[in-house]
């Protein structure tokens, strides 16, 4: 369980009465994330509330009259779900913070600058973000913010997503060295052996991770990589 200092209000008012629990943040995010989680784990007590800072409680009846359950679990998850999150200042920041990290880390990976062919460095993103004044959602989840934020940056920002296709061949040796940054970076669409023991395959990936992908391949073989993007 997470300490009283920790945690937040989650408050859920119906019919003229007032229901609240003492849940970490964190468990607010994961659930509007639409991710399972053991809700228990994430509970200062075990315990609706009516006022959580005075300590009082539902009158009884009630709570299965409002939420046609007495399960502590889902009443805390409807609670959670339906209702306000009474976040500090600092709780506040943090998770945004955190979230507007994932934002830029998603454009960076995924799209690039039709200009040059080349992604936009996360600083360029997170200074035209400040430009365009974005607001980041603490709760709701990076995919779901990333399309207004786009749109938001396009007249700032030119900014095109795209996949690219990256033939790629190594050294037996060197493609056991390099075999799980292939599967983390894309998608192998096809691959062979060559009679001189080399491997050659095409990878897919957003256009925006592909220097990445160079340069961790070139850094596990020490260069001894040959690389080309299909049209």
């Amino acid at each position: 369980m997470v300490s009283i200092e920790d945690a937040i209000v989650a408050r859920y008012e119906s019919h003229g009465e007032t229901f609240e629990i003492l849940i970490d943040p964190k468990a607010v995010q994961l659930m509007k994330e639409g991710k399972e989680i053991n809700l228990l784990d994430y509970l200062v007590i075990d315990t609706i509330f009516k006022n959580a800072k005075k300590g009082t409680h539902p009158v009884e009846g009630k709570i299965k009259e409002i939420f046609g359950t007495t399960d502590l679990v889902e009443v805390a998850k409807a609670i959670v779900l339906k209702g306000e999150v009474q976040l500090t200042t600092e709780q506040r920041h943090i998770m945004q913070e955190s979230k507007r990290k994932g934002i830029i880390a998603h454009i960076a990976r995924n799209a690039i600058n039709p200009q040059t062919g080349a992604p936009h460095p996360p600083a360029r993103i997170e200074a035209a973000m400040e430009e365009a004044r974005v607001r980041v959602d603490p709760f709701k989840p990076v995919e779901v913010q990333v399309k207004d934020v786009v749109d938001a940056l396009r007249p700032i920002l030119p900014l095109r997503f795209e996949h690219v296709k990256i033939a790629t061949r190594l050294s037996g040796e060197d493609y056991g060295r390099c075999y799980e940054d292939i599967m983390h970076f894309g998608k192998l669409l096809k691959e062979e052996w060559q009679k001189d023991g080399s491997w050659i395959g095409v990878v897919e990936m957003p256009a925006g991770m592909q220097g990445e992908y160079l340069d961790r391949l070139n850094a596990k073989t020490r260069g001894n990589v040959q690389t080309k993007i299909i049209k």
